[in-house]
């Protein structure tokens, strides 16, 4: 009698993540775009563009720890599909603002709606993934992010080229999102065993690495609550603000710099903004096979993972030093490109909570370091308007974006991983 095949639903659950983030970073980056065309409508400084754009992760930041418990009381599943549903309602009702305000009060209500997703996927990828998986897990759930920021970029660009209306095209974002949430309920489960197509061989294959690593968790875990110091956790939030700083600056920013610096008209900004976040998206799977190779060849996870994000953090200083000497605009794109590519790369910081936390803290530590992300993200937009509004020069931008560079690689370099993270 032959040996039953494993099943891989657990890629598919994963697929449905991703395309999750793919959708979440289309809705996001949809004002990014339209941006230009409303500060002139609503007549927005760019002092008032920056608080806009910041509005978002205001929500999202404060209910990153609370949502992060929530994640670990119902599952996952649950908080997907009521966050998937919630946030397209907001990026629909954000269609008909009158002004800066009622603007501002839907972005943040968006970003309230989208707090628990990626703690979710980190909860996901603790329970679905062996830890040989969990580079490639965090990847495929972060690397929708900048594809969906690629699609974003081109798709609502040539939607408001077309239909001459961003408010017709915010309304058609945010119904697709609301039927995605149903999509979610019925095919994502919060434990393999919970899901009917899950067959014996693959949640042996998922629970025999699973058992050892657990014991190696609960170990780690006696002296900290955490399942790590608190060291590191530190290093952890400060790597991942300053990332989050330069792939956040990009998302609300990037429009802007394309028209005002380089002169792209709106459907050039949907181009080069298709192109800059596509080779994220590469970038960001590229990292996670690369990390996950590492470890099969016998490296230790803790050096796998420092050595990729540590070139990520130099690759991209050496790209945001050099684009203020660039003068041509296609030259500048690839430039950016580039960083993109080895920016996204810092997608491989979704693997620390799977990894180091007890799995009943997972969700918690997700929504911590995601905590971290989400104030880089309301103070990049504030801060890049204060710096246009004062110098009026985009050169000062990438000066910033070099320093928070060195900040991701110093953060990175800090973390002290668990000996038992072999």
């Amino acid at each position: 009698m032959t040996q039953q095949k494993a099943s891989n639903i657990r890629w598919f659950v994963f697929g449905i993540i991703f395309l999750l983030g793919v959708v979440n970073l289309i809705d996001r980056i949809s004002l990014s775009i339209a941006m230009p065309t409303i500060a002139k409508e609503f007549d927005l400084s760019p002092e008032l563009q920056g608080v806009i754009l910041s509005s978002f992760f205001w929500a999202y930041a404060l209910l990153q720890i609370p949502g992060g418990l929530l994640i670990d009381k119902y599952g996952p599943r649950k908080m997907i599909t009521g966050s998937t549903v919630l946030w397209g309602i907001f990026q629909a009702v954000a269609a008909f603002s009158t002004g800066g305000l009622s603007l501002l009060l839907t972005r943040f209500m968006l970003g309230a709606s989208e707090a628990p997703l990626f703690p979710s996927g980190a909860k996901l990828n603790a329970t679905w993934l062996s830890p040989q998986e969990r580079g490639r897990g965090a990847v495929i759930m972060d690397c929708g992010g900048p594809l969906g920021a690629a699609l974003g970029g081109i798709i609502i660009a040539y939607m408001i080229a077309s239909i001459g209306s961003w408010r017709i095209v915010f309304a058609i974002a945010g119904i697709a999102t609301i039927l995605l949430g149903f999509v979610s309920w019925k095919f994502l489960r919060d434990t393999p065993h919970e899901h009917q197509s899950v067959n014996a061989e693959e949640l042996k294959l998922i629970y025999a690495t699973h058992s050892k690593d657990q014991i190696s968790l609960d170990v780690s875990s006696s002296s900290t609550k955490i399942g790590f110091d608190y060291f590191s956790l530190i290093s952890i939030l400060f790597g991942r603000a300053a990332w989050a700083m330069m792939f956040f600056g990009l998302l609300t920013w990037g429009p802007s710099y394309l028209a005002q610096a380089r002169g792209f008209d709106i459907k050039g900004i949907g181009n080069a903004t298709f192109i800059i976040f596509l080779c994220g998206t590469l970038g960001s799977l590229c990292g996670g096979f690369i990390s996950d190779n590492l470890v099969k060849k016998g490296i230790s996870q803790r050096f796998a993972l420092k050595s990729v994000l540590t070139i990520s953090g130099i690759s991209t200083l050496i790209a945001f030093s050099l684009l203020p000497s660039m003068n041509d605009p296609i030259v500048a794109i690839a430039t950016l490109s580039v960083a993109a590519f080895f920016l996204m790369w810092g997608s491989l910081y979704w693997s620390f909570p799977a990894l180091l936390a007890p799995k009943d803290k997972v969700g918690t530590v997700g929504g911590i370091m995601n905590m971290a992300g989400s104030i880089g993200g309301i103070v990049v937009p504030i801060l890049v308007g204060v710096i246009l509004g004062q110098s009026q020069n985009y050169d000062n931008v990438l000066l910033f974006f070099s320093g928070c560079s060195v900040i991701y690689i110093l953060g990175t370099l800090s973390i002290k991983l668990s000996k038992q993270d072999k």
